[in-house]
This record gives structure tokens, sequence and C-alpha cells, in this order.
């Protein structure tokens, strides 16, 4: 059975901030939530598409050396983009290979972005990271419950 939540990160965890997304994603499952699927790669590829199938919700969550502190998050739509023929997708293109391939739009999607500044290859993450992830999973327990 499909979970009706999906929880789906991406980065590299060498590469300092880089690690929000992926971190954020080992903390949500921590929680055990009853109904949360989480999942990690180190980048979005079309094939990811298929995880969006029979969900209720989806987050995607991944660290931004631009989106406000301590994070964003904001609903995507489809839209066929840049990204679409290279190895890293965006999230609206796995949206937009979701409708292409299933005949039906996807179900509602959000990209939370948590703010970083630290992405140099065998860095920890910065302590500014850390406390943006921390305002992140609050973040995470109002959409969670938030009416669609």
């Amino acid at each position: 059975m499909t979970a009706p939540v999906l929880v789906f990160g991406w980065g590299n965890p060498s590469r300092g901030d880089d690690a929000l997304g992926p971190l954020f994603v080992e903390a949500v499952e921590a929680m055990a939530l009853p109904g949360v699927e989480c999942l990690t790669d180190f980048q979005l590829q079309v094939e990811h598409a298929l995880d969006l199938k029979g969900r209720e919700r989806v987050l995607f969550v991944d660290a931004s050396a631009t989106a406000p502190a301590p994070y964003s998050i904001d609903r995507i739509e489809p839209a066929r983009d840049e990204s679409f023929t290279t190895h890293a997708v965006s999230p609206p293109a796995i949206l937009q290979v979701y409708r292409e391939i299933e005949g039906e739009p996807p179900p509602p999607c959000w990209l939370m972005a948590i703010r970083g500044a630290a992405w140099e290859l065998g860095t920890p993450l910065a302590a500014g990271a850390r406390q943006n992830l921390m305002a992140a999973l609050d973040g995470f327990r109002h959409w969670l419950h938030r009416p669609l």
C-alpha cells in the first residue's frame, strides 16, 4: 500500500549544507509518522515521477543558496523546463513527467527550500544551516496538518 504522504529530499551529504535535504528526510523518518513515506537521492531524475503515484500530497525538500532563511515552502505545478533532459531534473519537471505518463494531474506538491551557505566537499553542516533545518522541521509539522 502506498503511503498518502511522500517526503522526498535530495542532496549530497558530503558537500556541507547540501546535506539539508537528506538530513530533513532522516529526521522525518525518525518521527515514524503513520501514512508518511520518506525517500532520498543525490538528485531528482525522471524516474522519480513514478514515486508520486497514489499520493495525496508530496513535499520535495532541498538545500538552497537563495531561499529566504530559514526556509521557504511553495506549491509547485507541472512545467517542462530546461532540466527535463538533464541528469538533475527540477521538481516541476518531475510533475510534468508524471502528467505525461499517467495522463492525469500529479498530486498536490510543494517544494521546501532550506537555506544553506557552505557547499564545499568535505565540510560539515554549518551552524546556521542546522538552525534552518530545525525551523524547517517545525514548518513541516504545520504543512502536514494543513488542509489541501
